[in-house]
């Protein structure tokens, strides 16, 4: 796929895309809080292919190849302006019909971003999103930071970040470890959803319980199916990706 830098009210954003379907919806995919396009690996172009829809990838900011983040704090609501950023990035590629695939904070974006913004979305994929704060989400975070501290982590991290690991795991850790974000909730937004939406989750999932999934399906309002997957964590897309594959096909 195409990769460049686009310009995003004054946000530089990289992208790749694949526009080799006519007069057919795009596939945006949206990372998780530690990834970025590099770490989709080929399950786009993948899903691309097996659905014959175009394809964008990017990396948001601070992320991969995007330019970095003016400060690592976020506020409560950073999701919301995500999924703000995004419609302006939609904007920018004139992109109309746009089914959202998103991972983990991901997932989140594109539940915001169905809401906020219907008339872009025709469909929404939502894989291991959260809506509200568990207690598991926070043991998942800092078990990473842990990991983050005491492994290989960040040279790992590096590879595909570059000199942005430290900022953005600070970005990450320190809103979902802090008191003021345990409050934290979307439930309030989802019945703004009319554009059908498929939940996927993994029944092993360690950064959230299948509570997020049950409550977000019982509350949106256009259709909605579930897709909850055995002995599968967080990443059903790498972990199984076939199976992934099926559902969505």
């Amino acid at each position: 796929m195409e990769g460049r830098i686009i310009d995003v009210q004054s946000k530089k954003l990289y992208i790749e895309s694949n526009n080799s379907f006519e007069n057919k919806p795009t596939i945006v995919f949206l990372h998780d809080s530690l990834g970025c396009t590099q770490l989709w690996r080929d399950f786009p172009a993948k899903l691309a292919e097996a659905t014959g829809c175009n394809v964008l990838v990017y990396d948001r900011l601070g992320y991969g190849k995007s330019f970095p983040m003016l400060t690592h704090e976020r506020e409560n609501n950073y999701m919301e302006s995500e999924a703000d950023l995004l419609n302006d990035l939609l904007n920018e590629l004139n992109i109309k019909d746009a089914i959202l695939f998103g991972h983990s904070d991901g997932g989140t974006i594109a539940l915001i971003t169905a809401s906020k913004y219907p008339g872009k979305v025709k469909a929404t994929i939502c894989e291991a999103g959260h809506i509200f704060v568990e207690d598991v989400t926070v043991k998942g975070v800092k078990d990473a930071f842990e990991a983050y501290k005491t492994t290989d982590l960040p040279e790992r991290l590096q590879k595909y970040h570059g000199d942005k690991v430290e900022m953005m795991v600070k970005a990450w850790t320190e809103i979902w470890l802090s008191d003021r974000f345990r409050s934290w909730n979307i439930e309030y937004v989802l019945k703004n959803i009319t554009s059908p939406l498929l939940f996927i989750q993994g029944e092993s999932d360690d950064y959230g319980t299948l509570d997020q999934l049950e409550k977000t399906i019982s509350q949106v309002g256009g259709i909605v199916e579930k897709f909850i997957i055995p002995n599968v964590g967080h990443t059903p897309h790498k972990e199984v990706s076939g199976g992934c594959f099926r559902k969505i096909y």
